[in-house]
């Protein structure tokens, strides 16, 4: 294996940066993570960043700096228009942009996210690499895949065609409501354990069962505290179950026999997985590292 750095891929966060040096027969040679996501960044402050990160990474001369995620937004580094699904994410890599790294030894291209205005209006950003590296960790895949996170996604993938996707505010619905609404009153203390767990299959049934009853279902949580003394983790749980719940009940009817693949944390999958299983369907935890290298190493094949 060559230790020489042909490439890097990056992968650049609203919280956080990873970076992978690669060389040139693929393999990684090191990684490296930043807490300099775009959420705390100015669009003078990209070049430094990324210096930062790579300080220590001996370059042979000028080295091609792939990045997918929240660097190619509107607020971002510098905006990389979106591709229009349907799409070909095979192409993913035509629609880069070029940004002034400031740096002659690192040439960075920025891929661009992925929109949709037939059905909905609707854009990613990052999770359009993870499909694409699906793709080419799963060949021939052809079915609904789920991405489990703050915003949550369904995509609909044909090989490396996105035929239709959808976004779901999930994670983003727990964080508000449980700390921002009458349910923080109910969601005190030590949130873990086997009463959580219990609270969460409570939950999701009834998302599954009854999702269009979510608005009012979600004031259980508040009920169950006062009149029949659920402890905090139980309703954390029901809480988290029932949004879930509620989020593969609008999605089930896309789902078909095989596995759904599921991109994301370890602990929210096998959540997704445990909520598919209620709904009679099967999740397979993906690997989320391993398809967001996969996805970039793909685009740069392409270029």
């Amino acid at each position: 294996m060559s230790e020489s750095v042909a490439w890097v891929a990056v992968d650049w966060g609203t919280s956080n940066l990873r970076a992978w040096t690669i060389d040139a027969t693929g393999n990684v040679l090191g990684s490296r993570t930043s807490p300099k996501g775009m959420g705390k960044l100015t669009r003078e402050d990209y070049p430094a960043a990324l210096a930062d990160l790579l300080t220590d990474v001996p370059l042979d001369g000028p080295t091609d700096v792939l990045v997918c995620g929240m660097a190619g937004a509107r607020q971002g580094w510098l905006e990389a228009p979106y591709l229009e699904a349907p799409t070909d994410l095979s192409g993913l890599i035509r629609g880069a942009v070029h940004p002034d790294s400031g740096s002659a030894d690192l040439r960075v291209s920025i891929l661009p996210g992925v929109c949709q205005r037939q059905g909905g209006d609707n854009v990613m950003r990052g999770e359009e690499t993870q499909l694409l590296g699906l793709a080419a960790t799963l060949p021939g895949y052809r079915g609904l895949v789920c991405m489990p996170g703050t915003h949550s996604k369904w995509a609909m993938l044909e090989g490396t065609r996105i035929a239709h996707f959808t976004t779901a505010m999930t994670g983003e619905m727990f964080e508000l409501l449980s700390t921002h609404s009458v349910l923080r009153h109910s969601l005190g203390g030590d949130l873990s354990g086997e009463v959580r767990n219990e609270g969460f299959k409570a939950g999701a049934g009834d998302g599954l069962s009854h999702p269009a009853d979510l608005l009012g279902q979600l004031f259980r949580v508040r009920a169950s505290a006062l009149i029949s003394g659920r402890e905090p983790a139980w309703c954390a749980g029901y809480l988290s179950g029932l949004l879930i719940g509620t989020e593969i009940a609008a999605n089930r009817h896309q789902i078909g026999n095989d596995p759904v693949p599921l991109i994301g944390s370890h602990t929210l999958c096998a959540l997704y997985a445990q909520v598919l299983e209620m709904a009679g369907a099967t999740g397979r935890p993906v690997d989320a590292t391993a398809v967001v290298l996969a996805g970039l190493k793909s685009a740069r094949e392409a270029a």
